[in-house]
């Protein structure tokens, strides 16, 4: 269901089945936004809200601003008075969009994302403690991850990234362990640091990416 044109400025997105990647990436992108690393899709509702006015107080905020919030449970006032509860997975750098988790029954989770324009105001109401901050980090994360330990991850991500400053190409760990790689400022590597682990906004980039990525792979093999 799609809801153009309310009376209060917001547009207002339901997906409620099963979204693959590239369905994802399609709309995200239609709404200005960055691809959420690493949803492939399930058992998720997610819900965009975007209000098209001046720049407010919260996208005025810097990334490490945005970070602190990361992994805490909040309350999200948006305009015409809505209000929007959960655990802040990411704020979207580019949007200052707002990604919360909500834990329903059945191991089911509500991925709403509420984005920048709408914030008016963001209040804490509880930290998260180790076991929440592990169980919000696996909800993105892909299958196949799920098949290394950590420390096989860690060796695939170092060996990834160190082949690609071998290869001239800029790349920074992201995130609050470091697991995301990030290159060039404009593509993101999650975990497994497969080609399909790869998101980007810029298509040529992406491919790009994916094809050095496969062919580093295959090389190892």
């Amino acid at each position: 269901m799609v809801t153009v044109g309310d009376p209060d400025g917001t547009l207002l997105l339901n997906l409620n089945r099963s979204w693959d990647h590239r369905n994802l990436r399609r709309h995200w992108d239609f709404l200005g936004g960055t691809l959420i690393p690493g949803l492939k899709s399930s058992k998720q509702e997610l819900r965009f809200v975007l209000d098209v006015g001046n720049m407010n107080d919260w996208q005025r905020k810097s990334p490490l601003d945005w970070e602190t919030y990361v992994n805490k449970m909040v309350k999200v006032a948006a305009i015409e008075k809505h209000e929007y509860e959960g655990w802040v997975l990411t704020v979207d750098p580019v949007s200052a969009s707002i990604v919360l988790a909500t834990f329903l029954e059945n191991e089911k989770v509500s991925i709403s994302i509420v984005l920048g324009h709408a914030v008016q105001e963001v209040e804490i109401l509880k930290e998260g403690d180790d076991e929440m901050k592990q169980r919000l980090s696996c909800i993105f994360a892909p299958e196949e991850s799920k098949a290394y330990s950590p420390e096989e991850l860690e060796k695939r991500k170092n060996n990834l990234k160190t082949w690609l400053e071998t290869n001239h190409i800029p790349v920074t760990e992201q995130g609050e362990s470091g697991r995301t790689l990030c290159v060039a400022g404009v593509l993101t590597i999650d975990p497994p640091y497969g080609p399909e682990e790869c998101s980007s906004s810029n298509e040529i980039i992406l491919s790009r990416v994916q094809g050095l990525i496969q062919g580093y792979l295959e090389k190892q093999e």
